[in-house]
Formats: C-alpha cells, sequence, structure tokens
C-alpha cells in the first residue's frame, strides 16, 4: 500500500448495499432503448422502441409499466397503474385477513386435582380445540410428586381420551424437570373452525331475533285484545249536597 493512504473500512452500523427498490419502473423511468411490448389486455404486441411505447400508452391514457425488467429486452404492458397497485394492495390485504395462525393455549393441572376442577379445564381444553387452537397441558409436581410421574401421565392419558372427538396427541407426554408436558392438536383446521363460529354466532341471532319479533307480536296482540278502561265517575261531595239543600 502506498504510504500516506487512507483505508476506509465500512461503518459497522451501515449497511454495505443501499435499499432494493421494489417498485416497478413506469413511464419515463423506463430507459431501454427497446421493450417487448404487452397490450392491456394482454395480447402481444412484439419488440418496439421504448418512445413508440410512450406514445402508445400516452395515447391510450394508459402508463407504460415494466413487468419483467430481467427480459432481453425487458417486457412492458400498458396499464393503469393506480389501479394496478389499488387491486395488488386490496389482495395483500384479503391475504392478511384470511392468514390462519395457530395459538398454542396452555393448561396447567396438578397431579391430585379433584374432579370439579378437572372438569371445568377439560372443558376450557374443549373450548381452545373447538376454536382450533392448540393446547399445551402441563402437570406441575410438587414435593413427593416428583417421584411418582405416573400419576401425571395418566391424568394426560385420561384427558386426551375425553377431548378425542375434538383434538389428538400431537406431542405425547414427556417429562421436563418437574413438569410433564403434552400437546394437544385439533381435529378441525383453523379456518374451518373460524366458519363453524361465525355461522353459530349468526344462527344464535337470528334465533334472538325470532324470539323478540314473537315476544313483540304477543305483546301487540294482548293489548289489542285489552278492553280500554272506563273513567270512573266523579262521586259528589256530600258536605257541598248537605249546603245546597240547606
Amino acid at each position: 500500500m502506498r504510504a500516506g493512504a487512507l483505508f476506509c473500512l465500512p461503518h459497522p452500523l451501515r449497511p454495505l448495499g443501499g435499499h432494493i427498490s421494489t417498485e416497478l419502473r413506469i413511464n419515463d423511468r423506463i430507459r431501454v432503448p427497446e421493450v417487448r411490448l404487452v397490450g392491456p389486455n394482454g395480447e402481444t404486441v412484439g419488440i418496439v422502441p421504448t418512445g413508440d411505447a410512450l406514445r402508445l400508452a400516452q395515447e391510450a391514457d394508459l402508463d407504460l409499466v415494466e413487468i419483467a425488467p430481467q427480459g432481453k429486452p425487458p417486457v412492458c404492458k400498458l396499464m393503469d397503474y393506480g389501479k394496478f397497485k389499488y387491486e395488488n394492495a386490496q389482495k395483500a390485504r384479503d391475504a392478511r385477513r384470511n392468514q390462519t395462525n395457530v395459538i398454542i393455549k396452555e393448561m396447567k393441572l396438578r397431579p391430585k386435582i379433584d374432579q370439579h376442577d378437572y372438569d371445568t379445564k377439560k372443558g376450557h381444553v374443549e373450548r381452545f380445540l373447538k376454536a382450533g387452537d392448540k393446547v399445551k397441558i402441563t402437570i406441575m409436581f410438587r414435593g413427593r410428586e416428583q417421584h411418582r410421574p405416573e400419576l401425571g401421565f395418566r391424568l394426560l392419558q385420561k384427558l386426551a381420551e375425553d377431548v378425542i372427538e375434538l383434538g389428538f396427541v400431537e406431542s405425547a407426554p414427556k417429562q421436563d424437570g418437574r413438569n410433564m408436558i403434552m400437546v394437544l392438536g385439533p381435529t378441525k383446521k383453523k379456518a374451518d373452525a373460524k366458519v363453524e363460529i361465525a355461522a353459530a354466532k349468526e344462527e344464535k341471532a337470528a334465533e334472538r331475533a325470532a324470539d323478540a319479533a314473537e315476544e313483540q307480536e304477543f305483546r301487540t296482540a294482548q293489548a289489542g285484545d285489552k278492553p280500554v278502561a272506563q273513567k270512573k265517575a266523579k262521586r259528589r261531595n256530600e258536605a257541598l249536597d248537605l249546603d245546597i239543600d240547606l
């Protein structure tokens, strides 16, 4: 290295490469001499000079969009770029909305749990599985219970058998320190479970609306059959009658 030359190292917090843009090149940003042009309806026009392609785009009140820059020459299409971006954004939003995220719920039990608490915990597990979520079952051992892992194993087996219509054993019981863990997976997919839950909610709402309409109809009919109460005759004041007689 020449004496006095400076050797510059990249900054540790500064990326070596610049930001890579994912935006498509359109109109005047397309600098190649010629393009393979595709019409607005997907028809192939052929290889034309970029200037002619831009002129065709202006005449059709459309944009010239480079859709395949790696082509030789690049492939460009005549389209409404604003509408194209809007439709793509809508598709991405719908995809995110329909995306199913499997959530792992956790339920903790003791080896010597009483029947009432067991039924309550089992009800929660059934609700999670119906919603399409996985359930991590943890048996917590304390003191001398650690020397009797078969208690936890039998309890996990019993729970798996009780919810067999809703879930299956995805991860068999295994000892993890003071705990024993088993994972139950739902038999129905998350998306199917969502559809069923939504349908059940709509059915309940329809039943409530029907009951309310029936109740209102009954009250209206009852009010129509009820006779109108007559005004009571005003009683004369006996003291006033006595004064008049005198």
